[in-house]
């Protein structure tokens, strides 16, 4: 048995779907279910008796402890976190709760459980940490990509509340000895994203004829990672993962926000073509974000070398497949851009034009 914190979310709900298909052993899911999670991404395994889903909050004590009692799991998973930088911008209290806090409440279940077992099952317990490269600052246009030596220098509400969280899980490892590895990935895409992030965001608003919302110039550089492809990476650092240590994880693929943009328009044009001409036309520039972080990118050899773990998807071959999902699930993305969906984007973008 394994322990999913926020399983229900992008990148969570994709890691325990492809965990599960690939003969896994049972998943507990803890998940708070907030606007960024949802079940629907689960729908596929409802009748799967191997998933066990359990809905509350990391930062609720009693209920972690409940859980590690009752299931024992061999690892615990964390996923769960506040993620999107904007939103911290304009809330940044959720995010210290979340991040922070619940990553500290999370590690005190963790060392408590673990403290008390004993033989192989101590010695073979894991505490695998997932992060994000934007702890790590931003890059100039020359700099070598981050490795895991690079200092933290977050930028952002979102991106201090997750270095925080690194430095606790850390910290937990040095003192306590908890047997713990983290991982920092690269930007994510793929099947079942929240559309407030660059790719579905584009998609959805093209498909809808909406414009095309790019912050500042559009050249703001990040590294792309098929979910899929971090999935695999984290499947790895868990089986072969040295305590204590970090591990990059990254696509090997620096494109601009615009490029992004352009691509995502013309394979829109290809596969469903607007009478209206090319989605390029849809493409406006907008007042850039406070604090915008130019350039990410990750230097993954460490894992590739230590572990034997590369990405499996081009970019190319990771985007058509994404595309093609959200073609093909036009009802989900309907489904998640409720009222509140709506409410942020006025919010975020009406002031930008």
């Amino acid at each position: 048995m394994i322990l999913v914190t926020g399983g229900a979310g992008f990148i969570g709900a994709n890691f325990v779907l492809d965990w599960l298909a690939a003969g896994g052993e049972p998943v507990v899911n803890l998940d708070k279910l907030t606007y960024a999670g949802n079940l629907e991404n689960l729908a596929s395994i409802a009748d799967d008796g191997r998933h066990v889903f359990v809905r509350g909050d990391i930062c609720d004590r009693a209920l972690l402890d409940r859980l590690l009692a009752e299931h024992k799991p061999r690892a615990i998973i964390h996923f769960a976190a506040e993620s999107h930088v904007d939103r911290s911008i304009h809330a940044p209290a959720e995010f210290m709760r979340t991040n922070v806090e619940g990553t500290f409440t999370l590690l005190e279940a963790a060392r408590a459980f673990w403290g008390a077992l004993e033989g192989e099952a101590k010695q073979n317990f894991r505490f695998l940490h997932v992060s994000t490269d934007e702890v790590y600052g931003s890059l100039a246009p020359d700099d070598a990509p981050f490795t895991e030596q690079h200092p933290h220098q977050p930028n952002s509400p979102y991106s201090a509340s997750k270095a925080a969280s690194d430095h606790l899980v850390r910290a937990w490892h040095h003192t306590y000895g908890l047997p713990v590895v983290t991982t920092n990935c690269s930007n994510n895409y793929g099947a079942f994203q929240f559309p407030e992030k660059l790719i579905p965001l584009m998609l959805a608003n093209a498909l809808a004829g909406k414009p095309l919302p790019i912050y500042g110039d559009g050249l703001n550089v990040r590294d792309w990672l098929y979910v899929t492809d971090h999935c695999a990476a984290i499947r790895a650092v868990l089986a072969r993962g040295t305590p204590g240590e970090t591990y990059n994880v990254g696509g090997w693929n620096e494109m601009t926000n615009l490029e992004i943009v352009h691509l995502l328009c013309d394979l829109l044009d290809e596969l469903r073509p607007d009478a209206a001409g090319s989605y390029r036309r849809l493409i406006t520039y907008v007042k850039d974000r406070p604090g915008h972080d130019r350039r990410y990118a990750i230097d993954a050899r460490k894992i590739e070398r230590e572990l034997g773990w590369r990405p499996a998807e081009t970019f190319a071959t990771g985007i058509r497949k994404t595309v093609a999902w959200t073609l093909e699930n036009q009802a989900w993305v309907r489904h998640v851009q409720s009222g509140e969906y709506r409410q942020w984007v006025t919010k975020n973008y009406a002031e930008r034009t």
